[in-house]
């Protein structure tokens, strides 16, 4: 009786570990089903600096960026704390916020946008180098036609990645607030042709003036010296070189 007993015993467990099995088989997610990921995802950087300017509400900062709002300027010291889901806590000069991603979120992993915006030197020695006009435009977070895309990226910060797959798009679509879109289009060179949206909107986000190209970086091989010469005349009026012996 007793070893009867124990087979029985034995035949529940094993249908009941089945039953438990076959539950959480179904709740498995597919790969397919779940959020996007990178397949190798970049790691975000845990400090460094505000690759751009960027505009919150309260402690909100999200990938809409809406200039409207107030800003903190690029080259702003920023601590990665942690990472949950879509958000990621941060410190920004010694201040708690919340970065979101709540548009570009099946274009790209939180990671991957996070590690745009935090960046490793300080940009605020690359905006030394662009003109005073250039400069002012930028620490107004607005643009002007002949901007590079570096510059506007500065200004503006990135473009939402649902918007804008693609940053060789003839054109990126930026918002001054929820409701007031425009439109940053690029000449072949890859500097700003013109801004278009409503005219308010537009008034708010262009910078008067025009933003002239950098001047080539002078060259780090030093030119050749060279030693003039000076034509002498012999007695027979026979011109030779006057630095031969």
């Amino acid at each position: 009786m007793p070893s009867l007993l124990l087979k029985r015993s034995i035949v529940v467990l094993a249908a009941a570990a089945a039953l438990v099995a076959g539950g959480c088989k179904k709740d498995e997610v597919k790969p397919d089903a779940a959020a996007p990921a990178a397949s190798s995802p970049t790691p975000a950087q845990p400090t460094g600096y505000t690759c751009c300017n960027f505009h919150y509400s309260n402690d909100w900062i999200n990938d809409g960026n809406y200039a409207q709002l107030p800003m903190i300027p690029a080259g702003t010291p920023i601590l990665l704390k942690s990472i949950d889901r879509y958000i990621a806590y941060v410190e920004i000069d010694g201040k708690k916020f919340r970065l979101g991603l709540d548009y570009g979120r099946t274009a790209e992993t939180t990671e991957q946008w996070v590690n745009k915006l935090i960046v490793k030197d300080d940009p605020k020695a690359r905006l030394a180098t662009w003109s005073p006009a250039v400069r002012k435009a930028i620490q107004g977070s607005q643009i002007m036609v002949g901007m590079t895309k570096e510059q506007v990226i500065m200004s503006l910060g990135y473009p939402m990645t649902n918007e804008n797959p693609r940053l060789d798009a003839p054109y990126w679509r930026y918002w001054w607030s929820s409701w007031g879109e425009y439109k940053i289009h690029w000449n072949g060179a890859g500097r700003v042709k013109e801004v278009t949206g409503h005219p308010e909107t537009v008034a708010h986000m262009l910078a008067q003036g025009h933003a002239a190209p950098e001047p080539a970086p002078a060259s780090a091989t030093p030119a050749a010296k060279t030693t003039a010469t000076k034509p002498a005349s012999t007695k027979k009026g026979v011109t030779k070189d006057a630095t031969a012996k």
